[in-house]
């Protein structure tokens, strides 16, 4: 018993030194172990639904498509009664309202645009494609680790940022110090400077897991602005 109790002691006192010997690409690596696994992303090719709730406002249901080797998405929603699509097929670009293709003009009376389209695809690709997407040209990766609480909890945290070209937000993912699944992202806008807007961007609370194509994504992202904690939304993937 009393080595037993010396033991779990000695790992209490040296877990915050082991945390600090983490590089930012190893505890990367380890997280990316948790969530797939297999090393399936590369060569993603599924689908899934999500269904995003907000405030006051009408559900919408996304069935969202993606095949990486054929470089090929699609975006289908629903809310209300307005069913829109995108279909960005590599550089080729296709939009549909109520079921009919439209063309650019059409599109822009109804707020589409191939731009929109693209800018959705990085948006759910990148999203669904955590932390696996880390891995991209044009992310760096800060090697300390630093141990944070957040809400009552501790976690691993890397930090990254992008070359311009790709972007100017700073993001920052909360991992489980144990297990190192991923379950919080937060991210900063910066000024012209480069500096980060502390009032800025917005935190997502990540729950549940669903496994697409033998990936373990997460299920529920409940979005908050980082300035005062204020809810935005939930986007929930539904298991099929």
């Amino acid at each position: 018993m009393k080595f037993t109790f010396v033991f779990v002691l000695t790992l209490l006192l040296s877990y915050p030194t082991l945390a600090q010997s983490l590089t930012g690409k190893e505890l990367l690596e380890k997280a990316i172990a948790y969530h797939d696994p297999d090393g399936r992303w590369a060569t993603f090719n599924d689908a899934f639904t999500v269904v995003m709730t907000r405030p006051d406002n009408p559900q919408r249901e996304s069935r969202i498509t993606i095949n990486l080797p054929e470089e090929y998405f699609s975006l289908k929603a629903e809310r209300d009664t307005i069913a829109t699509q995108y279909i960005i097929d590599k550089s080729d670009c296709q939009m549909f309202y109520q079921g009919e293709s439209i063309d650019a003009a059409a599109a822009q009376s109804v707020d589409m645009s191939c731009e929109r389209g693209t800018m959705y695809q990085n948006y759910y690709t990148y999203l669904y494609g955590l932390p696996m997407k880390l891995r991209d040209r044009g992310t760096n990766i800060n090697h300390p680790v630093e141990k944070k609480e957040f809400q009552g909890k501790q976690y691993l945290v890397l930090k990254a940022t992008y070359d311009a070209a790709v972007g100017n937000d700073v993001w920052y993912f909360y991992f489980h110090p144990e297990t190192y699944a991923m379950e919080i992202y937060q991210f900063y806008k910066t000024d012209d400077n480069g500096q980060v807007i502390p009032d800025s961007g917005e935190y997502i609370l990540l729950s549940e897991e669903a496994t697409v194509n033998g990936i373990k994504m997460l299920k529920v992202r409940a979005w908050y602005y980082n300035q005062d904690d204020k809810y935005l939304a939930t986007d929930t993937l539904v298991e099929e």
